[in-house]
């Protein structure tokens, strides 16, 4: 579970799905994808990203340090600023064939779907966080609220020290 980076608030001339990163989050997208991508055993992982620009260039650094072609990130607009029940709903009906599943989106929504997949007791996954859930199943379809195991929550001030935002 992957909430986007920070993204900038310049132009105000802008929709809010067409948001791009601001100069922090092209500085933590890229170094929280390399370390995560040090944590993934997959070998297939797949990438589900909202629709918006800055989730959607959020993904495009997991998949640099992935592996994974850009053009092979699945674009959902259910996930942009989609609530806990959607993400749940995505991800239910996700394809088998992968092992390992990247949502990248929102807040709230993504930090309400992360505590309640695994009983955490997470108060917000800040921008660039991840969080690592487990689920003891074979098909997508069988993930649910509370079946899930924490397995981290890493986010980049763990590591990096604020900059500026622009």
């Amino acid at each position: 579970i992957v909430r986007h980076a920070t993204s900038s608030w310049k132009d105000s001339g802008l929709s809010d799905d067409q948001r791009p990163l601001n100069k922090r989050g092209k500085r933590d997208a890229p170094f929280m994808a390399e370390l995560i991508a040090n944590k993934v055993e997959s070998k297939n992982p797949a990438l589900l990203s909202s629709t918006a620009v800055r989730a959607f260039t959020t993904a495009k650094e997991f998949a640099i340090a992935l592996g994974i072609k850009e053009k092979d990130i699945i674009q959902s607009d259910e996930l942009y600023l989609a609530d806990e029940d959607d993400i749940l709903s995505e991800v239910k009906t996700f394809i088998d064939d992968y092992d390992t599943l990247f949502i990248f989106g929102h807040n709230p929504g993504l930090t309400y779907f992360a505590n309640r997949v695994c009983d955490a007791d997470i108060a917000n996954v800040p921008t660039s966080g991840v969080v690592c859930v487990t689920f003891d199943v074979d098909k997508w379809i069988d993930i649910g609220y509370g079946k899930g195991n924490l397995e981290y929550f890493e986010y980049p001030k763990k590591y990096l020290k604020e900059s500026s935002d622009n």
